[in-house]
């Protein structure tokens, strides 16, 4: 097939990915935790996923980071996965439904730019309106029964966003390993967190996971860590930015859809109404990121493979 031909199919198929695989993992996540402790489940995942592409990459001949790099990539993977996912799955366990913990954390471009003030970033208008909307559509989140039943997940969720998005705006000041590298070393550091975390916190294994337990691990470890974290990595680099993060709109919907067909969830007047005003706020501040973009990359012969990516 001519390249010109395979790399407009590896953006759809790359977009396709990040919408519905990432907006999938949510549900899975609830299925998971029906049959495993929660961190223990998150531990298990991402060294998993971390070991398989660390192992690939240095198989490809990637060189092994140092150990300024390491330690780098050990507090960006505390804070995106053993808080951020780490959270996420604590409050689906403690009851908060798949799509409403996915339209909670669409927030994190909201917590983004309030994070790149502290780092001398200056928000446009358009940007501080969308601030401002996305913290009235969380304020609505809240009104909703899905939060209210469960205090605990709402601060969980809410501090998943944000220890997500300090993590995405530190990481472009700290010297990380190259490319999918980076990738590898967060989830093997950030799932060995989770592991600990887990044996301090008393979990224990009180009987043997499900079929469906067993299958959303696989899920969770091939498809939303390996899979769509590489179409996330390609992505950046062949597409705007605001083109690339624009699964925030899409990934809420997803979940809400997949919850209420698969899992029974149901969800209210208000949190429809939030899930509007969220997705509002993010295309707000989405536009200017639209205008200052820089044109994409022009492809190369072997872009596809998580050796050549960069963050």
């Amino acid at each position: 097939m001519p390249a010109s031909r395979r790399f407009p199919l590896l953006l759809i198929g790359a977009f396709l990915a990040l919408y519905f695989v990432w907006g999938s993992t949510y549900l899975m996540i609830r299925i998971g935790v029906e049959s495993w402790p929660p961190m223990l489940m998150a531990g298990v995942r991402f060294v998993m996923a971390g070991a398989l592409l660390y192992g690939f990459l240095r198989w490809r001949g990637v060189a092994n980071p140092t150990w300024v790099q390491w330690r780098a990539a050990g507090a960006i993977g505390f804070l995106l996965l053993s808080c951020g996912n780490g959270g996420v799955t604590l409050a689906e366990h403690a009851g908060v439904a798949s799509g409403v913990a996915a339209l909670a954390i669409a927030t994190v471009p909201l917590f983004t730019l309030l994070f790149g003030l502290w780092f001398g970033h200056r928000n446009s208008r358009l940007e501080w309106a969308g601030i401002f909307l996305g913290l009235a559509g969380i304020g609505l989140l809240n009104l909703g029964s899905n939060l209210q039943a469960s205090p605990f997940g709402a601060l969980l969720i809410l501090f998943a966003a944000a220890a997500w998005a300090f993590g995405s705006v530190w990481s472009k000041r700290l010297p990380l390993p190259q490319g999918a590298m980076a990738a590898a070393c967060e989830m093997l550091l950030g799932g060995a967190i989770l592991l600990i975390g887990s044996a301090l916190s008393g979990e224990r294994m009180t009987h043997m996971p499900s079929a469906a337990g067993w299958g959303a691990l696989a899920y969770l470890v091939l498809f939303g860590s390996i899979l769509a974290f590489s179409a996330y990595m390609y992505l950046l680099k062949h597409v705007r930015p605001a083109a690339a993060t624009s699964y925030a709109y899409v990934n809420p919907a997803v979940a809400v859809l997949l919850g209420i067909a698969f899992a029974g969830e149901q969800v209210g007047a208000e949190e429809c109404l939030a899930m509007a005003v969220i997705i509002s706020a993010v295309v707000l501040i989405g536009v200017p990121q639209w205008r200052k973009a820089p044109p994409p990359v022009a492809p190369t012969a072997d872009a596809s493979l998580p050796g050549k990516m960069c963050k």
